[in-house]
């Protein structure tokens, strides 16, 4: 059985680590090459850092900062936020990333995600689903959930696995920031309906919660709020996950 991932994710905008809910109220959470080699000197499975005003802002992702996070950590790191083209995705990469992530992007031009995989490797192409719930459906939205699309979460996640995504990142918009844990439910769509990986997002509060995501099916679990400020640690995390019998990273 594969490792589970424990991976804390940095949102960046204007140069710090923040975190909300709902992708609002922002708190300041530090400095994102400070936060990085934390995380990477506790023994964070991955990285994940996130420019989430680069797509609502219509600018590409700030290579200077990935680049500065990269030379301070030595786990994969994945980038995301304002990445439009094969020539954005490979800027990244030769800043630093391990892996990129697209997410609006991908929403206005699907094909992107079969150009990344063909020029980098699907291994590389992590396309990121926020899901909001509408009128009771899992619907897709875009530009940090400012935007609605005509998507049903299902069906195109499904199509993301077509068309050449390695994993996804499934972020609940409804859960996010709120730490009373992960859209279960909606893991158990995401798991049914594709075979690639799904790292869950939106919604940890405790440790519990990181469990019960990997209980319905998730192979990964990004947190920020429970991590950032400090109520758990990573290694209490594997810990944790490790006693409940899940494979994890010693």
């Amino acid at each position: 059985m594969l490792a589970r991932r424990i991976i804390p994710c940095l949102d960046v905008a204007g140069g710090r680590v923040v975190k909300g809910v709902h992708f609002e109220s922002l708190r300041d959470a530090g400095d994102p090459v400070e936060q990085a080699a934390r995380y990477d000197a506790e023994g964070a499975d991955e990285l994940v850092f996130l420019d989430i005003s680069a797509s609502p802002d219509e600018r590409r992702t700030t290579l200077e900062m990935v680049s500065r996070v990269a030379d301070s950590i030595f786990i994969p790191f994945t980038v995301g936020g304002g990445i439009r083209s094969v020539t954005d995705a490979g800027a990244a990469l030769r800043a630093g990333a391990d892996k990129i992530s697209v997410n609006t992007a991908a929403v206005r031009d699907p094909l992107l995600v079969s150009r990344l995989a063909e020029s980098f490797g699907s291994q590389c192409v992590v396309a990121a689903v926020d899901v909001k719930r509408i009128d009771g459906r899992l619907t897709v939205v875009v530009n940090g959930g400012r935007e609605k699309t005509p998507l049903e979460a299902r069906a195109w996640m499904r199509e993301l696995e077509a068309l050449g995504a390695g994993e996804i990142l499934l972020t609940s918009m409804d859960r996010d920031g709120t730490g009373s844990g992960y859209d279960l439910e909606l893991l158990r769509v995401a798991a049914s309906a594709v075979t690639i990986p799904i790292i869950a997002s939106g919604g940890a509060g405790n440790l519990g919660h990181l469990a019960e995501a990997l209980e319905a099916g998730a192979h990964g679990v990004l947190a920020a709020t429970i991590f950032h400020f400090r109520g758990s640690s990573l290694p209490e995390a594997r810990a944790f996950l490790r006693e409940r019998g899940y494979p994890v990273r010693p």
